[in-house]
């Protein structure tokens, strides 16, 4: 029984490591501008999906460009935890 736990751990390891590598294959290795980016692009971001980037572009085009990463927050469904995973993905221009 040992042997498949460790192995289990191992998974789970390894599978925290290639996260963020996947991420950013996902966004082309590019950070993404929430002031440009399209839906599709913002929900390729950890924790978004497609309805959560649908209301990102919303809010965007009914209030105007982010004034920064944080702002993000301000879209219904957004949380801080959402902007924290995606900080180093993300970025206002």
């Amino acid at each position: 029984m040992k042997p498949i736990f460790q192995c289990a751990k191992c998974w789970a390891l390894a599978a925290l490591c290639v996260l963020p590598l996947v991420m950013l294959t996902a966004t082309g290795g590019q950070p993404v501008n929430l002031n440009s980016a399209s839906a599709d692009e913002l929900a390729a971001l950890e924790n978004v999906g497609p309805v959560k980037a649908r209301a990102i572009v919303e809010h965007r085009e009914a209030h105007g460009d982010f004034a920064s990463v944080q702002a993000l927050t301000d879209v219904s469904g957004i949380g801080e935890r959402t902007v924290e995973m995606n900080l180093d993905l993300i970025v206002v221009e």
